[in-house]
């Protein structure tokens, strides 16, 4: 995530101020790289504390955080701290709480990473659905289970794990297909347009909040990997719903500062679900979709959030829409756009993604940039969860419909060229 949005790190460098980075060990080799790198923007940083953990076990990164910052609070005054990620959401308010700086708060954090407590906390906005603990998945009857049912493991993200099932027999073989640690949701399966609601908050106080309109995998298999977010909402009727439940939602957990990502659902009659919230800066590209859509980057608000200072954020202007192509399995071979002025930038996993700036109110409909988020030669499969995704490109107009025509012509121009994989056994 730093290095999709690295307008964190000047931020936080121009006020000169030192950056401490918490991050899971898996990251190690390439961090470091990237920081002994005099031109990538990881360079800035101070320190990083690399920690174990497994990201689907709940609060197996809390010891290791909690280890490395209390060797760095003898040494700085720490005057900030924030999320740029699910993993660590739960330390990083604990780390606030103790330290006395801004953030959602102990009740917020430790909810946005829990779908169940989700569910515990907000049972006006939550789907039908039964908690199962694991000791309890084996006895597990659906006898009240209404099918087609969601089966969600409560502590993972970026959609992995959720799948649809439509009946007794499908529910029993997803439920062995999780870990043997793993509490799992088994929910009503909601009908209706998915949403999302980026908030900035401050002491309580909503200074900004968007609908995003999503789009996911659902129509045509069992998940619910994202493959589009079109900023702001253009579907009349809904925004109103939306904004005022998940205004309620925002009370209900006290979230008090931070960026809070919340994911709804809307039915026929209008009624709107809470599918998750997090408590942690925008993922995917969202962060530029507001900058393509309002001319003003958020990163620096959030910023001023964590650091106590006054934040504002201004409305959209123009329409962006990210969108994540689907691919045929098989190795990654090339990815190719006709395209005046545009080339495919391959930033692999976890690679600096390149600095997308915001165009005029009225430009015509411009496709910004083309991200592949694999290298070559990479194994492309099945879309179980966002880390799967392969190709993605950014885009923004000045109306609705101009941005729906760029998108079908830029879907034209695009190529995900695959190979076929790799013969198994051994050659003679």
């Amino acid at each position: 995530m730093i290095c999709r949005a690295p307008l964190y790190l000047r931020e936080l460098s121009r006020r000169g101020l030192r950056i401490l980075v918490v991050t899971p060990a898996s990251w190690r080799e390439q961090a470091l790289a990237q920081m002994r790198d005099p031109a990538h923007p990881a360079s800035v940083i101070e320190e990083i504390a690399f920690t174990d953990g497994d990201v689907n076990t709940e609060n197996s990164f809390t010891a290791g955080v909690i280890s490395g910052v209390r060797a760095w609070r003898d040494r700085y005054d720490i005057t900030g701290v924030y999320a740029l990620g699910e993993t660590l959401v739960e330390p990083t308010g604990l780390l606030a709480d103790a330290l006395g700086l801004p953030s959602p708060g102990l009740r917020a954090t430790r909810a946005c990473r829990s779908k169940y407590l989700q569910r515990w906390y907000l049972p006006e906005f939550s789907p039908a659905s039964a908690v199962v603990p694991p000791a309890a998945r084996a006895a597990f009857a659906a006898d009240g289970v209404s099918f087609p049912a969601v089966v969600k493991p409560t502590g993972r993200h970026s959609s992995s794990g959720v799948e649809t099932v439509r009946d007794a027999a499908e529910l029993r073989a997803q439920l062995d297909t999780y870990l043997p640690h793993e509490t799992v949701l088994v929910e009503e399966k909601v009908a209706g347009q998915e949403f999302s609601v980026e908030s900035l908050v401050q002491d309580g106080r909503i200074v900004f909040a968007s609908v995003t309109r999503k789009e996911t995998t659902e129509s045509g298999a069992r998940t619910f990997v994202e493959l589009s977010h079109s900023v702001p909402n253009e579907l009349d009727g809904v925004d109103g719903v939306i904004l005022d439940a998940n205004r309620r939602m925002l009370e209900r957990l006290a979230f008090a500062c931070g960026i809070a990502h919340a994911e709804w659902r809307v039915d026929g009659t209008g009624r709107p679900y809470l599918m998750e919230v997090a408590a942690r800066t925008p993922g995917d590209g969202l962060s530029i979709l507001y900058s393509l859509a309002t001319g003003t980057p958020m990163e620096p608000e959030i910023v001023r959030i964590a650091l106590g200072e006054p934040a504002a954020y201004p409305a959209p202007r123009r329409y962006a829409r990210q969108v994540y192509l689907e691919h045929e399995p098989g190795r990654l071979g090339d990815v190719t756009v006709e395209w005046p002025g545009i080339s495919p930038a391959w930033v692999g996993e976890g690679g600096l993604w390149p600095e997308i700036a915001p165009g005029a109110p009225d430009d015509p409909p411009t496709l910004r940039a083309v991200l592949v988020l694999k290298d070559r030669g990479a194994e492309l499969g099945p879309l179980h969860s966002s880390d799967d995704r392969a190709v993605t490109f950014l885009i923004d107009a000045p109306t609705p419909a101009e941005l729906d025509e760029l998108e079908m012509r830029v879907r034209h121009a695009l190529r995900i060229h695959t190979l076929a994989p790799e013969p198994t056994g051994v050659r003679m």
